[in-house]
């Protein structure tokens, strides 16, 4: 079992940046992939970003490519997001979740475990 802790949220103007971690117990951590989704009030969970075991072959959504990094440090157990050039509707909620199987997938059925979640506001 795996167990995630998000952090590194908060307010930020427009144009800001943040960076989220991801802290994973135990000591399988290199056997998932991990992905970042977003949830915002009254919308469905939404696919952010994802890495696989290794960190060779990142994924992203077309909304965080080219401002959005995933990366992951397999020897401190943890996921990164660094967020560049936010805007307002980068608002949400930020979970991270870990996948066993190594197909690429944005469905969030389809990865098992999964954090609290960090809130990210961006201001206008």
């Amino acid at each position: 079992q795996v167990q995630l802790v998000e952090s590194g949220g908060g307010l930020v103007q427009a144009g800001g940046s943040l960076r989220l971690s991801c802290a994973a117990s135990g000591r399988t951590f290199s056997t998932y992939a991990m992905g970042w989704f977003r949830q915002a009030p009254g919308k469905e969970r939404e696919f952010v970003a994802r890495i696989s075991l290794s960190g060779r072959t990142t994924t992203y959504a077309e909304s965080a490519k080219g401002r959005f990094t995933i990366s992951r440090d397999n020897a401190k157990n943890t996921a990164y997001l660094q967020m560049n050039s936010l805007k307002p509707e980068d608002t949400a909620v930020y979970l991270c979740a870990a996948d066993r199987n190594t197909v690429v997938t944005k469905n969030a059925a389809a990865y098992e475990y999964w954090g609290q979640g960090t809130q990210v506001t961006v201001s206008s």
